[in-house]
């Protein structure tokens, strides 16, 4: 199998953890979906990473139904089965994407665009989608070390994501008033398959 992304992507990092964490042999191929070389538009039509070709040359892409195949194809899975537990997880890896697309269209307004072209309100706005959901993740009860269920699900490969690329693109002192958050946060991104994914040029927050 081949994974086509962007190692600076929250989205392909969470099935790089992902495919970590179930020992999946893949090859990661790192393509630059803004260039005009990308190969990616000829295999993923919306021209988004990652996207993951089969060894039969089938391609599957967007980051949840990647994952989700992932599981259900390779080793023990990993979703939690049980009913409640199977919607907790959803719900936090919803939130999770969220905050990653909040945090990705800032990134894109701050950073690509020309300063005098970008639009204030609408970093504003993605600022505060940010702050609502760190809120929410904060007073949403956590099975211990892990979200769901007491052992590592997407749920927490997502959010451990989103949360450290706050930290990549949107530094700031998010912890201070999320401490529930920040003492799970510190755990799970001490696994080798967070540290072994991490984008290049960035240092972890300690």
């Amino acid at each position: 199998m081949k994974l086509y992304g962007s190692p600076n992507s929250p989205f392909v990092r969470k099935v790089r953890v992902f495919m970590h964490e179930k020992k999946i042999p893949h090859r990661f191929i790192d393509d630059d979906v803004w260039s005009p070389e990308s190969i990616v538009p000829g295999k993923n039509p919306l021209s988004k990473v990652p996207v993951l070709e089969l060894d039969d040359g089938d391609v599957l892409f967007d980051s949840p139904l990647v994952m989700a195949w992932l599981d259900s194809h390779f080793g023990a899975p990993i979703v939690p089965t049980e009913h409640d537990a199977y919607w907790r997880c959803m719900r936090w890896h919803t939130l999770a994407n969220g905050i990653l697309d909040a945090t990705v269209a800032r990134t894109v307004e701050t950073m690509r665009r020309p300063a005098d072209k970008r639009w204030p309100a609408a970093i504003e706005r993605e600022e505060g989608r940010i702050r609502r959901a760190l809120a929410l993740a904060e007073k949403t009860p956590k099975d211990g070390a892990f979200l769901v269920g007491g052992f590592l699900t997407p749920a927490d490969i997502a959010l451990g994501v989103a949360l450290q690329y706050i930290d990549f693109r949107y530094p700031h002192d998010w912890r201070s008033g999320h401490p529930g958050l920040t003492r799970w946060h510190a755990g799970i991104v001490r696994r080798e398959s967070f540290t072994a994914t991490l984008p290049p040029g960035f240092t972890p927050v300690a």
